[in-house]
């Protein structure tokens, strides 16, 4: 017996809306289901996950999950919300982001299975490129009249001026552009469901009225989707103020990763853990209800946390992630502080006061160094009297003599120096 794809997503609360007759057909046989993404950038960030956990149930209920990159799509933009028409991609670029994506998406779902259900990776660039307007248009665009694309809530955002002003020929063809994909893929290889954000569902349906029209009224297709996730507070899920949280560790460290799950909130760490794992049911259960019986041991983030980055990343980086998170708050030593990158020790030390010296002002003694080139203190007698009290550290290491020179051997990655006052109290002086 198949595992219930419908019910999987539903108790998830990862589906919003759905084509009357899909949950029959999931049971009735094994589907090949696609779901688009846009290869503007060569990583995915964490707005694309819910979309690539869908498949990932998907596969793993028994169906087949084929990942479209829009290679052909994401040249032009789409009306559902963007404000900017795309960047007009090379080649080279493309193919590029395309093999960065697959690798970041290999890690959700089997490629490599002997099975029928392996994961498929397609661009529809490779069948639009060589398709010549008038051809378009002939066995495309008659198919759908003006007034059924018109009558989009995307499209109509747009001409209402809701959504900045007006809507290019481009953009509007869009929907026509993703329905083709969808008949293209019926027929080549048998897809007969389409997933997607909610913000889809519009472009979705033009694909199954296309396939209808183009194909006959007994030919049946489906539109599956998800909802648009957000914050608790209404805000979007997934940005930052210093931009979006990327899958790729140089772009988003693992360790800047591995915060941003740790740091959601109780409401949404209840959400999250069912979108964002494949966590079962009563596992997760159990866990918000020891999580509602301590909230402050923040279970739900933690386990959260945990999942998603061995998930994105792997088990080592989440082994450093929280290495490094222990550095601010735990008994670290100066060799944690050397393990670190450089992206990550920046991260770590993110939102401490920082102070810049030139390389010429090494060699001093600390108490020198502290009060004048970078102030850590105001006055000498209050370091002395720190010092004393053995609450002042350098590198993690406690200052016992406030004489002792601070030479380039006390540098760490060549260039910083890491002052601490009392337990809380951190200095990143950059020795340029």
């Amino acid at each position: 017996m198949r595992k219930n794809f419908v019910e999987e997503l539903r108790w998830r609360g990862m589906l919003a809306q759905i084509m009357p007759g899909t949950e029959e057909l999931l049971q009735k046989e094994m589907v090949t289901a696609y779901l688009g993404t846009d290869p503007t950038a060569d990583s995915l960030h964490i707005g694309h996950l819910c979309g690539i956990m869908m498949l990932r149930h998907l596969q793993r209920c028994g169906h087949k999950p084929i990942i479209l990159v829009g290679g052909a799509t994401g040249m032009i933009g789409d009306p559902s919300g963007k404000s900017q028409e795309r960047n007009l991609l090379n080649d080279e670029t493309l193919r590029h982001n395309q093999e960065c994506i697959k690798a970041q998406v290999a890690k959700f779902l089997d490629f490599e299975s002997k099975d029928a259900n392996a994961a498929e990776m397609v661009n529809n660039y490779d069948w639009m490129k060589n398709f010549t307007f008038l051809d378009f248009a002939r066995e495309v665009g008659k198919h759908i009249t003006v007034n059924y694309m018109m009558a989009k809530e995307s499209v109509q955002q747009r001409l209402n001026g809701t959504a900045r002003d007006g809507l290019s020929f481009t953009e509007f063809t869009y929907q026509l552009l993703q329905g083709y994909d969808f008949l293209y893929l019926y027929q080549h290889k048998g897809v007969k469901l389409q997933l997607g954000g909610n913000d889809q569902w519009g472009n979705m349906t033009t694909g199954t009225e296309l396939i209808r029209r183009t194909l006959g009224n007994d030919v049946e297709t489906f539109a599956l989707t998800c909802p648009l996730i957000t914050k608790s507070d209404g805000k979007k899920f997934g940005k930052t103020e210093s931009g979006n949280i990327w899958l790729d560790p140089k772009r988003t460290t693992p360790y800047r990763f591995y915060q941003f799950w740790l740091n959601v909130s109780d409401e949404d760490a209840e959400r999250y853990i069912k979108i964002f794992t494949s966590l079962e049911k009563d596992v997760i259960d159990a866990l918000i209800e020891e999580h509602k019986q301590d909230p402050g041991r923040r279970v739900l983030q933690k386990r959260l946390a945990e999942e998603v980055t061995v998930m994105v990343h792997s088990r080592e980086a989440l082994d450093m992630a929280i290495e490094a998170s222990n550095i601010l708050f735990g008994k670290a030593t100066k060799e944690a502080l050397e393990k670190l990158d450089e992206q990550t020790f920046l991260d770590v030390f993110d939102g401490v006061e920082k102070f810049e010296i030139g390389k010429d002002q090494l060699g001093q003694p600390a108490i020198e160094l502290f009060t004048t080139a970078a102030p850590v203190f105001p006055s000498k007698g209050e370091m002395r009297k720190m010092v004393q009290g053995g609450g002042v550290s350098l590198n993690k290491e406690k200052l016992t003599d406030q004489n002792r020179p601070v030479t380039t051997e006390d540098l760490i990655d060549g260039k910083y120096l890491l002052a601490q006052k009392g337990k809380k109290n951190y200095y990143l002086i950059t020795v340029k």
